[in-house]
């Protein structure tokens, strides 16, 4: 029964990415909202279906993005992969965890973007993806980080209630 939250959160989640979150650009990069969910769920100490939470992000995200599945998932499952190796290292500092798994997470999503899309034909050159797009999204994510991490931690405390 505590699994069922997720797809309510990751639906708006999705939703709102594809609807509102993707129109606030920086440059030509955009916030990866999904993304910083996921790390800010993965993060939390109680918690134990991040890696649920990340297959179901990788369904709903992989079913309106233009990227190819493997992609989608090889990113998000990065990210929670990244998020519990930091959980359990760094758990005395959850904000310095949290901005070190949306940096390497967007940077990892990112650079394997565009290797499969180079792969694929599209003429990409790599200092402008990195100028004009990962740098924009990566500092749009960081924006995301704190108040999405605050309200995962409520959403976390709410769903795995502490044993008195």
């Amino acid at each position: 029964m505590r699994n069922l939250i997720a797809f309510p959160l990751l639906g708006l989640a999705v939703i709102l990415q594809s609807s509102t979150v993707s129109q606030v650009n920086l440059l030509s990069g955009y916030a990866d909202l999904p993304l910083v969910l996921l790390a800010a769920w993965a993060l939390q100490e109680r918690v134990e279906s991040s890696w649920h939470w990340g297959a179901l992000t990788c369904l709903f995200s992989g079913f309106i993005s233009g990227m190819p599945i493997p992609v989608v998932i090889a990113g998000y499952l990065g990210v929670v992969f990244v998020a519990r190796i930091l959980q359990r290292r760094v758990w005395q500092a959850p904000l310095l965890a949290m901005f070190s798994v949306v940096f390497l997470g967007t940077l990892f999503f990112h650079v394997l973007s565009f290797i499969v899309l180079s792969f694929l034909g599209t003429p990409f050159a790599f200092g402008d993806v990195m100028s004009l797009i990962t740098l924009p999204s990566l500092l749009l994510n960081m924006l995301l980080a704190i108040p999405v991490y605050a309200f995962m931690r409520d959403v976390s405390n709410w769903v795995y209630p502490a044993q008195e």
